[in-house]
């Protein structure tokens, strides 16, 4: 089994965008056209997200299990080294495999993510309402998934037609395949402990008008080697909400930094 994955037409570097919780690889459609001048757009969608399948074993949705995944794909693509971006839930997985394998990435960028640098007592807090809220959906499907505040229905700043098309997509998310990602991906995505460890460029989309994310913004500025920091006027929503500046960013970022061959594994 394997993930839903496209890679999109464009020229340079391969860069694998991965989407966050509820979420779709309609999320990247203001991105696409922009990335394509400087690389090759590849989206990927979770497990149980719109087209991706849902797993039986429970141990796929592991970060780790996610880090495989991505390098099935790298290897599929037939490139020696890429880049990535990801979004919230999604940029935990994207930098645990730049952590993993660092000797496959040109570079790295994510946006504001709680889960990717959550502490202990807030991923015991995940742990403690995952099975409660993990039932509800498996009881209530697409009508509890979108109870949750997270989900797009409730997005207040998104273009709409951006919105519509992850709303529309959200109904085909399949209710195990979230529920096991509050259970088994969600609450131990964290890469907090190890991004001291990073050796590779990275670059945080920041959007700054999400106020709960300062406090890990202020974490990564002071701990993550090889940092650049763009500040994008957005909140948690950064490459929709202000999609031309975040274009601007990610893409002078790769002209910097995916300039080394892409050299075609034999």
């Amino acid at each position: 089994m394997q993930l839903s994955w496209q890679e999109h037409p464009g020229q340079g570097p391969h860069l694998l965008l991965v989407h966050g919780f509820l979420s779709s690889h309609y999320q990247w459609q203001q991105n696409l056209e922009a990335l394509s001048a400087v690389c090759r757009p590849v989206t990927v969608e979770l497990w149980g997200h719109n087209q991706s399948p849902t797993p039986d074993e429970t141990a796929d949705f592991a970060p780790t299990a996610y880090v495989e995944q991505f390098e099935q794909i790298r290897q599929q693509l037939g490139c020696d080294k890429w880049l990535l971006c990801g979004y919230s839930l999604g940029a935990g997985l994207t930098i645990a495999y730049s952590l993993a394998h660092p000797e496959r990435v040109l570079a790295h960028a994510f946006t504001n993510s709680t889960s990717a640098l959550s502490d202990a007592e807030q991923q015991a807090s995940w742990q403690a309402s995952a099975e409660p809220s993990a039932r509800s959906i498996i009881d209530d499907g697409v009508a509890a998934m979108e109870r949750l505040p997270v989900h797009p229905i409730h997005a207040k700043v998104l273009p709409q037609p951006v919105k519509q098309a992850l709303v529309a997509a959200a109904k085909k998310h399949n209710p195990l395949g979230i529920a096991n990602t509050l259970r088994y991906t969600n609450p131990v995505v964290s890469v907090r402990g190890q991004i001291h460890a990073n050796t590779r460029p990275v670059l945080l989309l920041w959007g700054k008008k999400e106020r709960r994310f300062l406090k890990h913004q202020s974490f990564v500025a002071a701990n993550m080697p090889h940092l650049q920091i763009a500040e994008l006027n957005a909140g948690h929503g950064v490459n929709m909400e202000a999609h031309q500046a975040f274009n601007n960013a990610i893409c002078d970022f790769i002209v910097k930094h995916g300039h080394q061959p892409n050299k075609h594994l034999k």
